[in-house]
């Protein structure tokens, strides 16, 4: 049984692609987790130090070039850990790669450590975030679980969105994998999960569940 904990969460769009970074924060320590700080480095510190936080750990959805661009001036400012699943390395391996295709700004590089495997737990002080392993999109996609007291809620990246699911033709993608993740890991939440999408508006696993188009048998 996971335990429900206080926690104070903020989501709010970074990078020219319009990314979703959420800030958890365990309101008793002050420690903080940033999920895919995708850009706007300036922003997300401003938003860590309005929360009074410090933060402990940096982790990724994926490492597509728009939920990476702000990790190493984060990394750097916060002294913080950079995590990744480890099959998504070639990903951020390839972020020259990435940047010419779609034209945009090549972010620095940092070291990502690449621990983020299925049933890893990473903490901030009493804030315990729950790694799934959720293929599909990217090998290493992962999503994240956290049980607030005011109730759970999924971080599920670029792998399930409200109404869709994520993109399977780049480099990496498998259609099949992605909505075995999405059924297996994911639609077997608490219907009232809620879920923080990569991009885009809020949902719930029951809504995806009921009303998902890509998740029909």
């Amino acid at each position: 049984m996971l335990q429900a904990r206080p926690v104070l969460l903020e989501t709010f769009s970074v990078g020219p692609l319009g990314c979703n970074c959420s800030i958890l924060v365990d309101p008793v320590s002050k420690g903080a987790v940033v999920i895919d700080p995708g850009g706007d480095f300036d922003k997300i510190r401003a938003r860590v130090e309005q929360a009074g936080a410090k933060v402990a750990a940096i982790v990724h959805t994926h490492t597509h070039i728009d939920h990476v661009g702000a990790t190493a001036p984060l990394q750097r400012w916060s002294g913080a850990a950079a995590r990744i699943h480890e099959a998504d390395r070639f990903l951020y391996d390839m972020l020259p790669v990435q940047a010419a295709m779609l034209g945009i700004a090549l972010p620095e590089r940092c070291e990502v450590d690449g621990d983020l495997n299925d049933g890893a737990v990473v903490k901030a002080g009493g804030l315990d975030l729950h790694v799934l392993h959720t293929p599909g999109h990217t090998p290493g996609s992962v999503s994240f679980l956290v049980i607030a007291e005011t109730g759970a809620v999924a971080f599920t990246g670029d792998t399930l969105f409200r109404r869709s699911i994520g993109r399977t033709d780049l480099w990496g993608g498998d259609s099949r994998a992605i909505v075995s993740s999405i059924r297996g890991k994911l639609l077997t939440l608490d219907p009232s999960t809620r879920v923080v999408t990569g991009h885009g508006p809020s949902t719930t696993i029951g809504e995806e569940r009921d009303r998902n188009p890509f998740l029909r048998s």
